[in-house]
């Protein structure tokens, strides 16, 4: 689904507020865009982001921040306003070290929105997705004042 004028607004405003929280701007990341349903941010290496300062490679930690705001930015886009999210779940595969020095990318993919979960995929690489650090899936509970039962109080 390639967004459409209604919700590249939600995307756009999602996609700040997303990249304006204290651990995102602490941690440098930035919005790339988005392309339909998959999202790409971006992460500068910074020595004070180094997990072993012996090999000067980035932290687990940051790579995980990067997979998991990426991925529900990949969600914003699918909806059709905004609406509260919350990350379920989060895997993440790490396959090799990044290379000290240089920029990590994310693409992450919601391959499905359901009613109340929504579903993702991420990539995390330098120069091309077809040479990954890591992949990651997430899943993410939707807005629950979107959920009949929960809006009767459970009965």
């Amino acid at each position: 689904m390639i967004p459409t004028p209604a919700n590249q607004q939600v995307l756009e405003a999602m996609s700040e507020l997303f990249a304006s929280f204290p651990h995102c701007r602490t941690l440098g990341l930035q919005y790339v865009g988005t392309d339909g349903r998959k999202s790409t941010m971006k992460l500068d290496w910074r020595e004070d982001l180094v997990g072993n300062p012996v090999t000067g490679i980035l932290h687990g930690g940051v790579i995980t921040s990067l997979v998991d705001t990426t991925s529900a930015i990949s969600v914003t886009a699918q909806l059709p306003e905004a609406e509260t999210i919350a990350t379920l779940d989060l895997r993440i595969d790490y396959l090799k070290a990044a290379t000290p020095g240089k920029p990590i990318f994310c693409t992450a993919e919601c391959y499905r929105l359901a009613s109340q979960i929504a579903f993702t995929r991420a990539v995390c690489y330098h120069d091309a997705p077809s040479d990954p650090i890591a992949h990651g899936v997430a899943t993410f509970m939707r807005e629950s004042s979107r959920t009949p039962m929960l809006q009767e109080g459970g009965k």
